[in-house]
């Protein structure tokens, strides 16, 4: 097996597995960056979502040949003690519920604000459609959002 180098949260990492591996199985089985969720395995549910280059991207339909020389960002790499501005938006807010699909949420809200830094309903709502929460937190996700925003633009 063809030995590739991946740089996942700021750090270079050398692994030697199957290309057709999907990265979340890659973060998960060999790497223990257990953040990120398996959901349902298709990329329909965003559990598994992580940053690409700084782009919300599901895990599963990844390839780790494709990852190239792209920066991978985890829940992990995010801040090391929780300071991020989303992550303490949704402390805050009580967002979580079950709090499983969270990490996914997460991301895609880091994602999406990195694009729109102050996003309306409707962008919030859009971009966060691939993200499902089985709890129904929708209102304190979205809220989060806007409340992160606003932390990000001080």
């Amino acid at each position: 097996m063809p030995k590739m180098n991946l740089s996942i949260n700021g750090k270079k990492i050398e692994v030697d597995l199957d290309p057709g591996t999907p990265v979340l199985w890659v973060l998960r089985d060999h790497l223990n960056l257990i953040g990120t969720k398996y959901g349902c395995g298709i990329g329909s549910c965003g559990a598994c979502t992580i940053l690409f280059n700084g782009r919300a991207i599901k895990s599963c339909q990844l390839p780790v040949s494709a990852v190239g020389t792209a920066e991978i960002t985890t829940i992990e790499g995010l801040s090391e003690n929780g300071e991020h501005p989303v992550q303490k938006a949704w402390l805050d807010l009580d967002v979580a519920q079950c709090g499983y699909c969270q990490t996914g949420q997460i991301m895609a809200a880091v994602s999406l604000l990195k694009s729109k830094p102050n996003p309306t309903d409707e962008d919030i709502e859009t971009f966060m459609s691939g993200n499902i929460c089985r709890c129904g937190t929708y209102l304190r996700i979205k809220d989060a959002i806007k409340k992160a925003a606003k932390l990000t633009s001080k």
